[in-house]
């Protein structure tokens, strides 16, 4: 038992230790001094952006993140998604992470945000009818972590694909 205790202990010192180191590496990255962004400061929300994303039996979305806090801070690289179905019940979600039909992928890199700012990535997928999941709801979460919003998303999603590009201060578009 004293042996298992010490191999927990020690797995959970890695794992905080990861977690500081990430953090600091995401604010060394940003040059502004500006530590990782909380969960709780940031707001999710879809928006077109006035693009339409129709076509070829595609459909997108732009994914928006605000912050809400107070301190400016800084997210890398792409959201956690995951499909939920009516009554929020939890859907097969597979998240392709670059290119989407409609935008390039910007690369994981940091985006710093002020009070207040804004970053956009693209999510697209097809729904032919093929092995669709009918989706009601996104969850998005900015960071990765397990703290997330919910979004509306009223469509059928095929075999449960997302193809997703990172985060990025401008709309990810075609080049």
């Amino acid at each position: 038992m004293r042996g298992l205790r010490t191999v927990v202990t020690a797995a959970a010192v890695a794992v905080l230790a990861t977690g500081g180191i990430a953090g600091a590496a995401v604010a060394a990255e940003s040059g502004a001094g500006a530590g990782a962004c909380q969960s709780g400061t940031l707001k999710v929300t879809t928006t077109d952006a006035g693009q339409s994303q129709v076509g070829m039996n595609h459909a997108g979305t732009y994914l928006k993140v605000t912050n809400t806090g107070d301190e400016t801070c800084a997210i890398k690289g792409y959201a956690g998604l995951a499909l939920e179905g009516a009554g929020h019940t939890a859907l097969k979600t597979k998240v392709r992470h670059g290119d989407t039909y409609f935008a390039q992928d910007p690369g994981a890199h940091t985006v710093t945000l002020k009070p207040g700012g804004v970053a956009y990535a693209d999510l697209v997928w097809t729904h032919t009818g093929a092995d669709a999941a009918p989706a009601k709801y996104l969850q998005v979460s900015p960071t990765g972590s397990n703290s997330h919003s919910v979004v509306p998303l009223q469509d059928d999603v095929d075999n449960g694909t997302l193809n997703l590009t990172a985060w990025s201060a401008k709309l990810p578009t075609a080049g």
